[in-house]
């Protein structure tokens, strides 16, 4: 007996369900490359995971990205632990992912942190320990790799913003072992010989590993030490190496640090020509309003009649004058008045007044005396009278 044919939602469906009753698939834990990656504005992810033999199609939704600790990117090496299902529409099966880690990616994580941790206790993050890069340098001083797109990108982005400006390379290795010593020597160098005014050290991105030089404390310490400026311009923006936290400055990528480190010289020129143009409006203008003052001053009396103040100055000190006499006249009358009162009256309790009316004053050894007691025989004494004084002896 021939079966009924079933519909292709149907084959799938059931399909579907034999792996959803599979509890291995229901908890699978996965390594890979990752390619075709794409972050959907979504939120969701949606990439590729493969071996040197084989692909499987993945996702993780915006619920589970959001407990990622870095940016999956093509090329990375990852653990996936997940589900594996049929996305019945169209007949595929993928690995529904629920979490994500670097592979091998643990100890080199805790690595970076230990170390972060120790340099920033030292201060060597500090931002008052950090260099500023010079304004206008004649000379860049570039430690990457002689070959790849890095130095091409910084030569091209340096020499178009300012044709006169000196690129000086100082090939070094930026992955792989002994790499980080290489780094560290070439930064000496640099500024034991005075190579340059900036150093931008720079590669392109890449895994942890790859990037791992620039992690080592070695560099760090170099770039600490460094009296250059030094502009770090590793891997891409979403990068972070212990080398961006010690350098005086941090470029998101190797063309940016070229844009840092090097004015365009088309906007110098453009600021000069505008400040020209200011300083020369600002000095007409200065010249008009000294101008105008001048006419002002020149129109004044100070000018047209300089007498006029003085004139009117010597009328106010007229003015003053008498008003100071009449106040002393009318003072002196006031007190001339009221010392002939009182000298009247003083007179009137003056002894001499006395004598005029026929009394005399008897003085004994230069003491007016007031009774018969006070003199005896043979005293000598002083009869003051009206018309004057003579002296007698007491009998």
């Amino acid at each position: 007996m021939t079966p009924n044919p079933i519909s292709v939602t149907e084959l799938n469906l059931y399909i579907k369900d034999r792996f959803q009753k599979d509890e291995y698939l229901n908890n699978v834990l996965i390594k890979g490359e990752i390619s075709n990656f794409k972050n959907h504005y979504t939120g969701h992810m949606y990439f590729t995971l493969k071996d040197e033999n084989s692909l499987i199609k993945c996702v993780m939704f915006k619920g589970y990205t959001a407990n990622l600790g870095f940016m999956p990117k093509d090329g990375m090496k990852v653990i996936v632990f997940g589900t594996v299902s049929v996305f019945e529409r169209d007949g595929v099966y993928q690995i529904y992912a629920k979490g994500m880690k670097q592979e091998g990616m643990g100890d080199l994580h805790e690595e970076f942190e230990k170390l972060k941790l120790k340099l920033e206790q030292e201060g060597l993050f500090d931002k008052s320990h950090k260099k500023s890069i010079p304004v206008m340098p004649k000379c860049i001083g570039v430690l990457t790799s002689n070959t790849g797109a890095v130095i091409r990108d910084i030569i091209n982005v340096s020499t178009r913003r300012n044709p006169n400006v000196y690129i000086k390379l100082l090939p070094v290795p930026v992955q792989g072992a002994g790499a980080s010593e290489k780094i560290a020597k070439a930064i000496e160098i640099m500024n034991e010989q005075k190579l340059a005014d900036v150093i931008i050290v720079a590669r392109g991105g890449g895994s942890l590993e790859d990037l791992w030089p620039f992690n080592e404390e070695i560099v760090a310490r170099a770039i600490y030490a460094s009296e250059l400026p030094v502009i770090s311009a590793v891997g891409h923006e979403t990068d972070f190496t212990i080398a961006d936290f010690v350098a005086d400055l941090r470029a998101p990528t190797p063309s940016a640090a070229a844009e840092l480190a090097v004015p365009n010289i088309l906007d110098l020129v453009q600021k000069i020509q505008n400040n020209e143009r200011r300083l020369q409006n600002g000095l007409k203008k200065k010249a008009e309003i000294m101008r105008l003052r001048y006419e002002k001053c020149m129109s004044s009396k100070a000018f047209t009649d300089p007498l006029d103040r003085i004139n009117k100055n010597y009328m106010l000190l007229d003015k003053q004058i008498k008003r100071i006499e009449s106040s002393t006249n009318m003072k002196v009358k006031e007190k001339k008045t009221y010392m002939v009162e009182w000298i009247a009256k003083l007179d009137t309790l003056s002894p001499l007044k006395t004598l005029t009316r026929g009394y005399s004053i008897v003085e004994k050894n230069g003491k007016m005396v007031k009774s018969i007691n006070d003199l005896n025989s043979k005293d000598k004494i002083s009869i003051k009278l009206t018309d004057g004084e003579k002296q007698a002896e007491i009998l």
